[in-house]
């Protein structure tokens, strides 16, 4: 009896994901906007410096595999 029970509460579980009443569910639309507007961030930085990062990384680069 235990593991009908357990059945039992895995299908309401699932059921309850199935409708969206899943308490636990993420907000998907909240994290899409997060990484858009992360990206647009990034592009923001780097369109007006990226000559700029690129010469810092290629210097960092460079001292590091030159040792000095």
């Amino acid at each position: 009896m235990p593991m009908f029970t357990g059945v039992l509460a895995a299908l309401d579980a699932l059921a309850d994901r199935l409708r969206g009443d899943d308490p636990e569910r993420g907000d998907v639309p909240g994290w899409v906007m997060i990484t858009v507007m992360t990206a647009a961030l990034v592009l923001a930085i780097l369109i007006p410096f990226r000559e700029a990062i690129v010469a810092a990384v290629t210097n960092a680069l460079a001292s590091v595999t030159t040792g000095g």
